[in-house]
């Protein structure tokens, strides 16, 4: 299980890079999903020697490649869930931030693992012109183990129109319900501003 999730993480850097690369309102969430993954797979593979010596390089690829495109305050918030309605402002952007900074580090991790593994996309399907949200299957295929179903969650900005990635799930497994319930209970134990520096002092 912990290696399906390190895949998942993954590959959820697929969609988030995309908004970035293809931001017009005609690009579908499949379309987005697909030239992302082979464009960011492209830049790990041709920066393996400087990646080998230097591995926090990766963090620069994510925040380069990735976090532009992330909607990390919406995924925040939803981590949240109950909790979201009784925090201040500033309560809020430090969780935010301290959010971001713990995807960012994520990301890096899990996308040491790739190890040119063949992605196959959902193909293009029509979506309704008003849809403001959509959900894109992506199979991993790894020669000697079962294949993995990925299903990325994505949404649609009101504003700039653009669809951006916020959450995941593998084998029913969902990475914000799985956040949720992990900081929810902290923050029922420890309280919303203990959890943020908690989750801003991690490191790895």
């Amino acid at each position: 299980m912990k290696q399906l999730l390190i895949l998942l993480v993954l590959l959820t850097g697929f969609i988030q890079n995309s908004i970035a690369t293809e931001a017009t309102p005609s690009v579908s969430p499949y379309q987005v999903i697909e030239v992302t993954g082979n464009s960011l797979f492209t830049r790990i593979a041709n920066n393996q020697e400087a990646l080998n010596k230097f591995p926090e390089l990766m963090r620069d690829i994510v925040e380069e490649e990735l976090m532009p495109s992330v909607d990390y305050q919406y995924a925040a918030f939803k981590i949240l869930g109950k909790h979201l309605r009784k925090t201040t402002p500033e309560q809020r952007v430090k969780f935010i931030t301290a959010m971001r900074a713990y995807l960012v580090r994520t990301y890096a991790n899990a996308l040491t693992q790739y190890k040119n593994q063949k992605v196959l996309f959902e193909p293009e399907t029509n979506l309704k012109a008003n849809a403001r949200s959509a959900s894109v299957d992506v199979k991993i295929v790894d020669t000697g183990k079962p294949d993995i179903k990925l299903t990325f969650q994505m949404r649609k900005d009101s504003k700039t129109q653009q669809w951006k990635a916020y959450d995941m799930i593998v084998e029913g497994i969902s990475l914000i319900s799985t956040k949720q319930s992990e900081f929810n209970r902290k923050i029922s134990d420890l309280g919303l501003d203990q959890v943020t520096i908690e989750l801003a002092s991690i490191t790895k």
